[in-house]
């Protein structure tokens, strides 16, 4: 891993074993983009990558140069990475090289969620400091190559070295010029229910963006976005991945113009956003993480897999083993007492489940979601000894306890609100709208986190909290702060979200060994921002099997299963009405961390068996399902979707799980065989199945099989006809890897 200067050629290059990145000096002064690709060799210029011709804007308006971070008004049309209102009303930059350092290691990224190292060997850092001589607005930009991945961390901040006041429009966190339009766009899209499904389409000339403008990443896009080659699949060819960390407003784009280049920027969403900087001030983006492959998708995925999973989730639970948990809420809803939830938990504890969550309804007065949001004090009606008399007794049953919080937000038949409606955000002499009968609180203002802080420190001291689920249920409308003037109001959103960090910091900093886990009614901020901070995230309200196929494939994309919270829940299932085999529910949510969301002490006695059997099972493979690769095989988006298949893979290919799904029986199937990857071709496997059976699936794969016959040749997935009438819809299997001594 190194970051080289070549003076001669005003060339830096990026580069470890895996990729390089390459920029440029130009004769105008600018910061050209010459390269992100496989590593190219050190010691050699690489100059003449920035091609003969550009010398700027000057001659040929609207040509395209390729560039690092542009500006508007200069003469490039195309998307700019950064606008600033000078005190005149004009636009126009004009950003110069002014010099560069290299650092060992990894800067913070001020105020905001980042990647990290625990040593300086790990990284590189080189900022390029950009300045505009008329204004003196500089942008520094920071570039960390990490020596262990193929992976370039980004970030920029705007600093106003000038007398006047300057007012930002844009400030976009990174863009790519890259030299073709040969591409196509992946993106996470979807709603509540239906979170980050796959959606493909080519590059085409003209704009192609993603974003949200909700003041919340959201359920609609994922600040990810990822550009492939047609012929790219999991296993071979090329791909770029571009992450946000943040979990406000963003905005993902690319644009091809009229002489096939295309240009990719990500960040902040400009539009609701404007930010102004006092001489002397800075503004810091957040950061975004740029991923090469030229090996598929899979190992695009792996890095971002890595890199979140240990260098971006933080504190104790970072390592540790996350436990299996039961919540309450589609169990019990706000349907109960302390009674019915000591008895829950008992028979939580009775089936092996080791943490039971109450979710919401425990506070205020609290019977349906029509009140009480910020009164963050125990209904006594419901819970006579408190929350903490209530994790008592749940700990004296066998299982940790832990809570339901929603702490951005305020019910109107609230005390909170009767206290504070100035809290609240909404304009002044208009009707706020209301979502899911709450509003949202300006946690853009420090007198709001202040009171969080204070009242849910309380809480979570005053009783054997070990886990918190913090929720989200609603997104931002009629944006704006009392506590902000006119001018500044286009702040609101980043400093709501800067706020939302600052409570997530302190808490967590105070309360190390409790696990956060992030919610936004479901899976609405599964953002990098929320990792950084609790270390899992509820995937999705939608716990049905099938459902759950593509929003796990897709979260799995640039998401660890570590991250990944997903649950069996009861059926008929409660967003959609199916009805899976209970076997087939926990053979998807095994992938990931974990849980139910069910009333245990309802289940007949054969459920509660084969619950039981479903939790130990997942104990004794608990590690791999948490920090094994992720292997994907048969994606739910492609054909007809009807199958999808997966594994998990351990770090030294000794064990591996793999899951078989089947959404609809089908008449007359064909020989199948289910062709694995990322074993030892050398090992030979001990093949079982989960759940045990006796069919002509489990015949014919039982014993010992090579890793290379597994790879090359697969399972085996042929069925008797008698077993296909018998075998119904939704049919999933496990197959149970391990290898053995060689041969």
């Amino acid at each position: 891993m190194s970051i080289e200067w070549d003076s001669e050629g005003r060339v830096l290059h990026l580069r470890n074993g895996q990729i390089s990145y390459l920029l440029r000096v130009q004769e105008d002064g600018s910061l050209g983009h010459l390269y992100f690709g496989p590593a190219l060799a050190a010691d050699r210029s690489y100059a003449h990558l920035s091609g003969g011709e550009f010398r700027g804007f000057g001659n040929r308006l609207g040509e395209p140069g390729r560039l690092e971070y542009p500006v508007a008004g200069g003469g490039d049309y195309r998307v700019p990475a950064l606008v600033v209102e000078h005190p005149d009303g004009s636009t126009a930059l004009r950003l110069e090289y002014a010099g560069h350092e290299i650092t060992r290691g990894k800067p913070d990224v001020p105020g905001l969620p980042a990647t990290y190292v625990e040593s300086d060997d790990e990284a590189d850092t080189v900022t390029v400091v950009l300045r505009d001589e008329v204004s003196g607005v500089e942008a520094h930009l920071a570039y960390t190559i990490f020596a262990a991945e193929a992976a370039i961390a980004r970030s920029v901040r705007i600093v106003n070295g000038g007398d006047g006041i300057v007012r930002i429009g844009t400030a976009m966190s990174a863009a790519l010029d890259l030299p073709d339009t040969d591409w196509v766009m992946d993106q996470l899209s979807g709603t509540w229910a239906r979170e980050r499904h796959v959606v493909s389409r080519a590059l085409v000339p003209g704009r192609q963006s993603i974003s949200s403008r909700r003041g919340s990443s959201g359920h609609e896009h994922n600040p990810f976005l990822l550009l492939r080659r047609a012929t790219t699949t999991e296993e071979h060819g090329e791909a770029i991945g571009f992450s946000l960390v943040y979990s406000g407003n963003f905005l993902a784009e690319a644009e091809v113009d009229p002489f096939g280049s295309a240009r990719v920027r990500i960040g902040i969403d400009p539009e609701e956003f404007r930010w102004t900087l006092e001489p002397g001030a800075e503004f810091a983006a957040p950061e975004v993480v740029l991923v090469y492959s030229d090996a598929g998708l899979g190992a695009l995925s792996d890095t971002y897999h890595r890199l979140y999973r240990e260098r971006l989730a933080r504190g104790p639970w970072r390592d540790r083993p996350r436990p299996v948990l039961l919540n309450s809420w589609e169990g019990a809803y706000f349907d109960f007492d302390e009674e019915r939830l000591v008895r829950m938990a008992a028979s939580a504890a009775d089936v092996g489940i080791e943490l039971f969550v109450l979710d919401d309804g425990w506070f205020g007065h609290r019977d349906a979601d029509t009140s009480s949001l910020g009164d963050w004090f125990a209904d006594r009606r419901k819970l006579p000894n408190g929350i903490d008399g209530l994790a008592r007794r749940v700990q004296a049953a066998g299982v940790r306890f832990g809570l339901w919080i929603e702490p951005e937000m305020v019910s109107r038949d609230s005390e909170l609100f009767r206290a504070h409606p100035d809290w609240a955000v909404g304009v002044p002499g208009r009707p706020r709208t209301e979502g899911r009968n709450q509003y949202v609180l300006d946690m853009s203002r420090p007198d709001v986190v202040e009171h969080l802080d204070a009242v849910l420190s309380q809480v979570l001291a005053g009783a054997s909290v070990t886990y918190v689920k913090w929720d989200m249920n609603r997104v931002i409308t009629e944006p704006y702060s009392l506590a902000l003037p006119p001018e500044r109001q286009g702040e609101f959103f980043h400093r709501y979200i800067l706020g939302v960090y600052e409570l997530h910091r302190r808490l967590t900093a105070r309360f190390p060994e409790i696990l956060f886990e992030s919610c936004a009614g479901g899976g609405g901020r599964f953002d990098p921002g929320m990792l950084a901070f609790a270390p899992q995230a509820w995937t999705s309200d939608d716990t049905d099997a099938a459902e759950r196929l593509r929003i796990q494939w897709g979260t799995s994309m640039a998401y660890p299963l570590s991250a990944i919270a997903a649950h069996v829940a009861a059926v008929p299932n409660h967003q959609v009405g199916r009805i899976t085999p209970l076997a087939t529910r926990a053979a998807v949510a095994f992938f990931g961390v974990f849980g139910y969301e069910l009333d245990p002490t309802a289940l007949p006695d054969a459920e509660r068996e084969e619950v039981r059997g479903q939790v130990a099972f997942y104990l004794a493979h608990r590690e791999l399902f948490q920090r094994g690769r992720f292997v994907r095989l048969v994606g739910p988006f492609d054909g007809d979707g009807n199958e999808t298949a997966w594994a998990v893979v351990s770090a030294d290919r000794r064990s591996a799980v793999v899951g078989h799904y089947r959404v609809l029986n089908r008449p007359s199937p064909g020989p199948t065989r289910l062709r694995l990857r990322g074993l030892d071709p050398d090992a030979t496997y001990d093949v079982s199945t989960w759940p045990a059976a006796e069919d002509t699936v489990a015949r014919l794969n039982a014993g010992r099989r090579g890793g290379d016959e597994l790879m090359s040749a697969g399972l085996v997935l042929d069925a008797t006809r008698a077993e296909v009438a018998a075998r119904g819809d939704f049919e999933a299997r496990l197959f149970v890897l391990e290898a053995g001594s060689a041969e």
